[in-house]
């Protein structure tokens, strides 16, 4: 067997794995190595596979065990303040159209399961002795010769291959190590995850969020969730627990959290809320866990996606997007992935594995609705994030909801009576048309 491999993979996630069943399929020899015992071990998010593109990976994937809990059927926002709750809320039977636009997971287990799908793509390509996944393995660095990456160090032992794909995810060592980024990211496009998973009895969890078979439930919250830091919240119901959980920006929590107070005192509070307590009333504490995300901000990126012999997939390019719609992070992966181990299949066939060629790949991802998103959508993520969305909005929104179903044996104000005296309670009448006009222009 030649040692040298057409492509080495750092990262069994989302995007390590779509790059690796598009080059098993388009009979790559490849190594793909991931540090947990098994591809999602080390993943602790769980959340929303938007789109359809897993159908080009895996078809009538609904039709067998997948690794999915439940596809989105209905979908609600809800602002909080602090004794109320308004929620926008959708649900449609269009969402039941096959391939489904969105599906609930846990990671540990869809990574598991879209490795099973690698490891079946290898057996059925060219090189099934030459090909392989391995895992509890730490990549130290990624090896440089004359400028051009050209394998893997990990302990004392080294790999060799004509590209590197690096998918490590959001703490990018090797990213930087390469030269696509020169520091860590600043904390201003950076957030913590935070989540915990409450198990139900399935017939509990069903009745009390109206599911009907696979169906799921998503709910992002704002306002009272975030108690002051900027962030939301969010729930999703998986098959027998519901994912709980909020995001926030580092740079707000570093500024707004004392000393004595934790993420979890956070995450406690929004708990408490009575709209939230009573989703979650009986259910246990299965799991907690943390981790760092991009908050989808365009200069988080880094310089470039490619360089002589080294490509980007995934959140290792800080590839998520936050538009107010949808958290987008996984499916950038799997379309990140894929995209990229197109571009070194390309580079095969030429011979030619330098960045001339690789910069393919950005090309891809730019005319994909990755980028296209990506650009389009940055006012959307400043607006977001700007402090009236977590602050006077939610309050605006309750106080005004307040008045608008409460009857009493009294006058009833006209609804824009009430509109404006919620306004002036906690804003003020300029301040939310100037948030509103950047709210039409930005979504």
């Amino acid at each position: 067997m030649d040692d040298k491999f057409d492509c080495i993979i750092v990262g069994g996630g989302i995007a390590g794995l779509s790059a690796a069943l598009t080059l098993a399929r388009s009979n790559m020899k490849f190594l793909l190595v991931e540090r947990g015992e098994f591809s999602g071990a080390k993943n602790v998010s769980g959340g929303v596979l938007w789109g359809s593109r897993l159908a080009d990976l895996v078809p009538d994937y609904w039709q067998e065990e997948a690794g999915f809990e439940r596809y989105v059927r209905h979908r609600r926002l809800t602002f909080l303040d602090d004794q109320s709750a308004f929620s926008i809320d959708f649900k449609s039977d269009h969402f039941n159209e096959q391939p489904y636009k969105g599906l609930i997971v846990l990671r540990s287990k869809f990574d598991n399961w879209l490795a099973g799908k690698v490891e079946e793509a290898i057996a059925e390509s060219s090189y099934p002795e030459d090909s392989f996944i391995a895992t509890n393995i730490l990549v130290d660095t990624i090896i440089m010769e004359s400028g051009r990456a050209v394998g893997i160090r990990t302990g004392e032992e080294e790999f060799h291959a004509d590209v590197v794909i690096i998918a490590e995810g959001v703490n990018n060592l090797l990213t930087r190590q390469v030269g696509l980024q020169d520091n860590y990211v600043p904390a201003d496009y950076m957030a913590t995850g935070v989540k915990e998973i409450i198990r139900f009895d399935q017939n509990v969890l069903e009745d009390r969020f109206q599911l009907d078979g696979n169906s799921g439930l998503t709910n992002e919250f704002i306002g009272f969730a975030s108690d002051g830091v900027e962030g939301g919240g969010f729930l999703y119901t998986n098959k027998d627990s519901v994912s709980i959980g909020l995001v926030l920006n580092l740079k707000s929590m570093r500024e707004n959290l004392s000393q004595d107070r934790k993420v979890y005192d956070i995450l406690s509070h929004f708990k408490s809320h009575s709209a939230v307590k009573d989703m979650l009333r009986g259910g246990e504490v299965v799991e907690y866990s943390a981790h760092v995300v991009s908050t989808g901000d365009q200069r988080a990126l880094p310089r470039e996606l490619y360089t002589d012999g080294v490509l980007l997939a995934g959140e290792s390019a800080n590839l998520l997007l936050n538009s107010g719609k949808a958290i987008q992070g996984m499916d950038y992966a799997m379309e990140s992935g894929i995209l990229a181990a197109e571009t070194v299949a390309e580079a095969k066939a030429k011979g030619d594995f330098s960045k001339n060629t690789l910069k393919e790949y950005r090309k891809k991802l730019d005319d994909s609705y990755v980028m296209k998103d990506l650009r389009n959508f940055q006012s959307a993520v400043q607006f977001l994030h700007s402090h009236e969305m977590f602050t006077s909005v939610p309050k605006v929104v309750n106080e005004f909801g307040r008045s608008f179903f409460t009857v009493d044996n009294k006058p009833t104000p006209k609804t824009p009576a009430m509109l404006k005296d919620a306004v002036s309670k906690h804003s003020s009448l300029w301040n939310m048309i100037k948030l509103g006009i950047k709210g039409a222009r930005s979504l």
